[in-house]
């Protein structure tokens, strides 16, 4: 999958434990080397711990950050693509990422996904109308999204989401 780029001021705020916070305000108080690095490796360890809640299973699950360029780069092997797609979506939708590199595996080969970023007055049935032609095919959309999605309704300027393939 490569690269993907993602709004760095929308989604989830996962940088915001104390642990996060602590080494935030250290590379603020003195832009170190060493303090950037402690930054970047706990909001790795964020993200990480955020796929995890998802409950998406990946083998040799590894996040890294990188601080100045607001870039994720994930590795691991996933069972199928849909799950390798949600990893990223997971890391790529949090506040303060840029970018995700996609360096993940997948146990199986099936055909990707396309993306969608979520513009303001957007709704599910409208952007299943401009990709599948019907608006009543929203539900596809929102199962691919899911654990991330937990309603139809909720979703959020910014928001980079799945558009599976239709069956």
């Amino acid at each position: 999958m490569g690269m993907l780029s993602f709004i760095k001021e929308a989604g989830e705020k996962l940088f915001g434990g104390s642990e996060a916070k602590a080494a935030a305000a250290a590379v603020e108080a003195e832009a170190s080397e060493e303090n950037i690095k402690r930054m970047s490796d706990a909001a790795g360890d964020a993200v990480v711990a955020y796929i995890n809640e998802m409950g998406l299973e990946v083998t040799a699950l590894m996040a890294t950050f990188d601080a100045l360029a607001g870039e994720v780069t994930v590795y691991g092997v996933a069972a199928d693509q849909a799950t390798r797609e949600k990893v990223v979506l997971c890391c790529g939708n949090v506040s303060g990422v840029s970018s995700v590199n996609d360096q993940m595996s997948t146990d199986t080969s099936e055909e990707e996904s396309q993306y969608y970023t979520v513009e303001r007055g957007d709704s599910l049935s409208k952007i299943a109308k401009e990709y599948y032609g019907n608006a009543n095919k929203y539900m596809p959309i929102f199962e691919a999204n899911e654990p991330m999605l937990a309603h139809p309704d909720k979703i959020y300027p910014g928001q980079v989401l799945r558009i599976p393939p239709l069956a």
